[in-house]
């Protein structure tokens, strides 16, 4: 865990001399209100260029167009306008969630605030929930489950990867401010860890999933999940989507899952020039959901009229068709044509992280 940082010792000064300044204090960033000493401000210019900075005593922010006093925004109200030493007006700001995830130092690739927004809302994820989550990547979408359960709730989050959950557990610290006791992380596999939640009872309300095989913690969630929970799954490839839909039918207890992928297109407004923008959100990924049914009931299967051809057996087992309908081969991260993170690349985020504090 990090140490509190308002609780730092500092070294003591020769007589006479000024000691160093203090630290500022921890703060987290999902809060209102004045600006005070240990916040981050996003300081916008008339281009739109952003600088993010950590208000503390006597600190500076300097560009080659000036400097500005740390001390003109502490105690300012959110949104205020101030200007450097040489005139340059900045627009103050406390960065939101969406800001954070995008510019937070990550190692593992992480889920984007139009996932996560989807996940939250056809998730259903409420003030008090019992969410169970595994594939915690860079803290992103833990950071989200949080804010929605509230201090009523739990999130348990299980990463496989002790470097990826060590960068996680920095991100979410320092969004929050300092661990959040609603939250728990443990390193290991998801089928291994969550039947020892609650052994022979259910014991969370929603499963949230983003890893490479979400079809082997199926039936691992569903000894977890209460009657009438949600399974959740975000998946990068239709191939996994196939296989994930697949291994729900086949448990018998899970009612006919949904999928679908979101795009977002942003608009450029000017004047009447109102048009769409020239790059798009598209394709990050797919969600799929599935409800628990009451334990021991078995499922009521969809009447449909299936593509012909779509459960032929020899089809299925056709090798160019390997994942789809959920084959039985084992998958690793090369299938996808997914990129190993470098360790290098970790050490840099968790460096970034720490420095980030105080910058």
């Amino acid at each position: 865990m990090l140490a509190d940082m308002t609780d730092q010792p500092q070294p003591a000064a020769p007589y006479g001399a000024p000691g160093p300044a203090p630290r500022a204090p921890r703060r987290g960033l999902d809060r209102t209100g004045p600006f005070a000493l240990g916040d981050k401000v996003q300081l916008a210019d008339t281009k739109n260029r952003l600088h993010t900075i950590t208000l503390k005593p006597g600190g500076e922010f300097h560009t080659h167009r000036g400097v500005l006093h740390h001390d003109a925004l502490i105690g300012a109200e959110d949104g205020v306008v101030v200007e450097d030493s040489r005139g340059t007006r900045y627009q103050a700001l406390r960065p939101l969630y969406a800001d954070y995830m995008l510019s937070m130092p990550r190692g593992a690739a992480i889920i984007y605030p139009k996932d996560s927004a989807q996940i939250l809302m056809w998730g259903d994820i409420f003030p008090g929930a019992r969410v169970l989550e595994a594939g915690v990547g860079s803290g992103g979408l833990t950071t989200a489950l949080l804010r929605a359960v509230g201090p009523e709730g739990s999130v348990h989050s299980i990463e496989r990867r002790e470097d990826f959950a060590e960068v996680a557990r920095e991100n979410v610290e320092t969004f929050f401010g300092g661990p959040n006791p609603a939250w728990q992380l443990s390193v290991g596999d998801f089928q291994d860890l969550a039947p020892t939640l609650a052994p022979g009872e259910p014991a969370v309300d929603r499963v949230v999933l983003d890893m490479l095989a979400p079809w082997e913690c199926v039936d691992a969630a569903a000894q977890v999940l209460v009657s009438g929970g949600v399974f959740l799954a975000y998946v990068a490839t239709v191939t996994q989507l196939s296989r994930t839909a697949e291994a729900l039918r086949a448990h018998g207890e899970f009612a006919e899952p949904d999928a679908w992928e979101s795009f977002v297109r942003p608009w450029h407004l000017e004047g009447l020039a109102v048009r769409p923008k020239h790059r798009m959100n598209a394709h990050t990924g797919f969600l799929l959901t599935a409800r628990r049914t009451a334990h021991g009931q078995e499922a009521l299967t969809r009447a449909t009229r299936p593509a012909p051809g779509s459960r032929d057996a020899e089809e299925l087992d056709h090798a160019d068709n390997d994942g789809f309908g959920g084959s039985e081969n084992e998958w690793g991260p090369q299938d996808l044509g997914e990129r190993g993170v470098a360790p290098r690349k970790l050490k840099r985020a968790l460096r970034d992280i720490r420095q980030g504090r105080d910058r």
